[in-house]
């Protein structure tokens, strides 16, 4: 599927996956900046990806790991520090969670930062989920 505002797009079709430029976004970020292009590739391969683009550039990403029947996992939200600001991370957040496949499922994501982002979107702080890294 194709989302559109004013010049930019999102994408839900892995064939528009950039990885090169999505191991660029993401060698910038606190949390993947050591990944291999393999290792992201790995990653596109077994998720649902969002590509945030403006025209041919591919300026934003993020995914979801689902089991398509309980849950889905956002990753790897993210997009090019030259456009922030914009409203491009909401916007692309937004269309992440309201996609259909994830209606009735509870997706969590892991972040440091951007805690306003989410829970504009009803996202909520929980003590309850432990995890190992």
């Amino acid at each position: 599927m194709q989302y559109t505002n004013e010049n930019y797009f999102i994408y839900d079709d892995v064939e528009r996956v950039d990885l090169p430029k999505v191991k660029e976004l993401l060698s910038i970020s606190y949390w993947a900046s050591e990944r291999t292009i393999d290792v992201i590739e790995k990653s596109v391969e077994n998720s649902e990806c969002f590509s945030l683009y403006d025209g041919e550039i591919q300026i934003g990403f993020a995914r979801v790991v689902s089991d398509f029947s309980t849950f889905g996992y956002i990753a790897d939200v993210i997009v090019d520090p030259d456009y922030r600001g914009q409203g491009l991370g909401k916007w692309l957040v937004e269309t992440v969670v309201n996609d259909p496949r994830w209606k009735g499922k509870f997706l969590m994501l892991a972040t440091d930062d951007a805690h306003g982002l989410y829970q504009k979107h009803g996202f909520k702080q929980s003590p309850k989920f432990m995890g190992v890294y």
